[in-house]
């Protein structure tokens, strides 16, 4: 087993003392937010609500998420291996899913106390920078929290295990990535489906303002930011940071020994120091936009990363590779400097993230010659307002992926063309590219904390007229920031996968090896441990992954349009049973909303994940280990297209309706602001639903083929291979999978009925 020497250890420990200092100074920026001024009674009232709301639907999903934990513990001592490691692995599999819950639950508590105190402050002297700050540090507490837990939780497990810490880590990684992909799926659900039922009733059937208190639907709306864009951005970010670490360390113990195991943990551990940096620096100056201050707080802090990144590197690392203990004979040949290539390598993170902020930027800015294109086809309508969307979102997706092809061709340039390095140089860069992650997690926090403010202020009306312009403006900052981060979320899924990839391959080579070359193959064909492209039994595992894609995202597009159709019928049945409600004299029944929300985004959490974890076990048992590294390929290049597609779609409609709304094309209430509110409606479910979740879902059918490969290797080749067990499991998985979707389309029918029903009798006559 793989030591480490008293250097390392202590390194280590530095690095974990490192994570303890962000924790604590999270702290202390929520003091600081929570110091601000609560606004009047009525702000707080609202406030409450919404409050009340996000903690409820946390608290239910959480008990919904506890059995699938448990479940998911106990089959983890079911795989092969040392029993040492597995029950490691099960425990940190419990630390990574406990951290991915409460920094989600931590995001929401705080983002639904600064909101109203951004809104106190907007009417302020100096009110947009104090707003802000405010919103920007309720991020940085969240940021601060992610890099504490994710440090922490690696530090410890390579401090414990030494040279084992990879096996254990999978586990980590793999709580970490499950709960962050139901806290997506969940929080989507609930935040798109009010919405869409909020804008298509209110603003479209109504013609009132977007948070006007007269509409049922908008405290729903409001927690729905909370819990979708707070709690499940910062529980994904949360499992990227993990998930990238496991696969660092993987692929750093192949290619570096032990300083492969120790390096990538250094360099997020800078990435923590410069956030600590970026958060304090960000300050609006004067009239300054909102979106520049944020900006160039996050180039400064990338800059500071990238330089001590490199002087860690020439510190740390040898000059030579063979100079590295425990490194492979094939590897200790190569002439590459590894301080050089792994400084590259940080780098090459670094840029990516920084480009992809820009790109995306591009693509959905209010300024930009893309959004605005959009905005102006409203004139034409609606179907033009969508097509137009739709061709941003294709044409982004071609230089975003090709962005990301870049980066990870320079690190397989660094490399020299040794593919164990190259992995390995990719997972540095993902790591790179983590050294932000504290600052893009203020960035992503700054937008929901900042739409909630304004709708606050809207509903309580107790904002001036001045306040009010503060808050719109800070909102659309926050559009911009959102998706901008979704675009880095993207890259940093694509990294994390790529490694992780490499790390299944390792695996699969290591477990055969263990096997040794004689090993018979029980009649099964060569191909399904072959992983040439070439072969067609491989390609059916890359058509499979590309398929799942599709399916996971049409479910969650589909949940929505159940949920959000169930509220459109509560809102207008609340407007037509009490017509006091649009005089202002009968307040709406906010809670069913929430109740609606909570029931429907619950109700669909079963069904994507059960596709997630069954659909590898399903192709691996049923195909081998050949074909689901295909399957795995599949997955990556579709996920990477389809997200990117999605949420620059969805960015490009939603600014193009703030555009219009600022009073462009005829402004609120005209025929091109029915349209773009119409396109916004399609992009919800896009970018803050199906999108993002696609992140969470590739690194999770990625580590569960991590987990699962000795077991396939082990029934497929040697003394233990027996294939009516291989191909009974593989039916079994395949079964859960369809079974879990085939109940999610009975379901769809069966609420299909009632809706028709409710539709029915609400436009039959009532006798006298």
């Amino acid at each position: 087993m793989l030591t480490l020497g008293s250097t390392s250890l202590t390194i280590v420990s530095i690095v974990a003392a490192i994570a303890v200092a962000c924790l604590f100074f999270a702290i202390v920026l929520r003091r600081q937010v929570l110091a601000a001024d609560e606004g009047t009674q009525k702000m707080q009232d609202i406030a409450a609500a919404i409050q009340e709301g996000a903690a409820a639907y946390l608290n239910r999903q959480f008990r919904t998420l506890a059995l699938f934990a448990v479940i998911v513990f106990a089959l983890l001592f079911l795989l092969p291996g040392d029993a040492g490691i597995r029950i490691g692995r099960s425990m940190f599999f419990l630390l990574g899913a406990g951290a991915s819950a409460a920094i989600g639950y931590l995001g929401m508590w705080l983002a639904t106390r600064a909101n109203v105190r951004v809104a106190a402050v907007a009417s302020l002297p100096g009110g947009r920078a104090e707003g802000a700050q405010i919103a920007f540090r309720t991020g940085g507490v969240v940021g601060m929290c992610v890099v504490g837990f994710g440090l922490a939780g690696a530090a410890s497990v390579v401090l414990l295990y030494k040279g084992d810490a990879p096996a254990v880590l999978e586990g980590f990684g793999f709580g970490a990535a499950l709960l962050a992909m139901f806290m997506r799926v969940g929080g989507g659900i609930f935040t798109k489906a009010a919405d869409v039922g909020a804008d298509l009733v209110g603003k479209v059937e109504q013609g009132i303002p977007e948070d006007d208190p007269r509409n049922a639907a908008t405290i729903a709306d409001n927690v729905g930011d909370n819990v979708g864009d707070c709690a499940g951005m910062a529980a994904d970010l949360f499992e990227s940071y993990a998930v990238t670490l496991v696969a660092a360390l993987i692929l750093g113990k192949a290619a570096f020994g032990e300083q492969g195991l120790v390096f990538p943990l250094i360099v997020p551990a800078i990435g923590a120091l410069t956030a600590v940096l970026g958060v304090l620096i960000t300050r609006v100056r004067g009239q300054e936009s909102g979106l520049a201050a944020i900006n160039r707080g996050f180039y400064i802090s990338a800059a500071v990363a990238a330089v001590l990144s490199g002087i860690a590197a020439f510190v740390y690392l040898p000059s030579t590779m063979a100079d590295l203990p425990g490194i492979g004979a094939a590897l200790a040949e190569n002439t590459a400097d590894p301080r050089l290539i792994s400084t590259g390598a940080v780098i090459i993170g670094i840029v990516l993230a920084g480009i992809i902020l820009k790109l995306t930027g591009y693509f959905t800015g209010t300024t930009s010659k893309p959004t605005l294109h959009v905005a102006r086809t409203s004139l034409t309508g609606a179907a033009t307002v969508v097509l137009s969307g739709m061709g941003v979102g294709f044409e982004s997706t071609a230089y975003t992926a090709g962005i990301i092809a870049a980066a990870i061709c320079a690190a397989f340039l660094l490399s020299g063309g040794s593919v164990v390095l190259a992995l390995f140089l990719i997972a540095l860069a993902g790591c790179g590219l983590l050294t932000t992650v504290g600052v893009i997690v203020a960035m992503d926090t700054f937008g929901p904390v900042s739409d909630n403010a304004q709708g606050i202020a809207e509903m309580s009306g107790d904002v001036t007229p001045e306040g009010a312009k503060v808050l719109t403006d800070l909102d659309a900052v926050g559009n911009t920031t959102k998706a901008v981060t979704k675009g880095i979320a993207i890259s940093t899924a694509v990294l994390a996968a790529t490694a992780l990839f490499g790390s299944y391959a390792d695996t699969v080579t290591t477990s055969l090896a263990e096997l040794g070359s004689e090993a018979e193959v029980g009649g099964i064909p060569a191909a399904m441990l072959a992983y040439d492209i070439i072969s067609p039994i491989t390609l059916v595992g890359v058509i499979l992954g590309g398929a799942t894609v599709f399916l996971f995202s049409g479910l969650l597009i589909d949940a929505v349009t159940r949920a959000a159709g169930a509220i459109v019928f509560e809102v207008r049945r609340q407007f037509r049973d009490n017509p006091g409600i649009m005089t202002g004299e009968v307040r709406p029944e906010y809670g069913k909303v929430v109740d609606i929300c909570t029931r429907d985004s619950l109700r669909e959490l079963a069904t994507p994940g059960l596709l997630a974890a069954s659909a590898p076990i399903a192709v691996g048992f049923g195909l081998g280990v050949g074909p689901l590294a295909g399957f795995l390929a599949g997955a990556i290049a579709t996920g990477v297209l389809m997200a990117v597609f999605l949420a620059n779609s969805g960015g490009s409609w939603d600014n193009a309706k703030k555009i219009v709304e600022d009073g462009h094309y005829g402004g609120k209430n005209s025929p091109a602001h029915e349209a773009v509110v119409i396109g916004d409606t399609v992009g919800d479910p896009f970018k803050d639903t199906a999108g993002p979740a696609i992140n969470p879902l590739i690194k999770v059918m990625n580590l569960v083929s991590l987990l699962i490969a000795p077991a396939i290797v082990a029934v497929t080749v040697g003394e233990n291979a027996s294939t009516p067990v291989r191909l009974g499991i593989a039916v079994v998985a395949a079964a859960v999978a369809f079974g879990a979707v085939i109940a999610s389309r009975l379901r769809a029918a069966r609420l299909g009925a009632e809706v028709e029903s409710h539709a029915v009798a609400a436009n039959t006559p009532q006798p006298g």
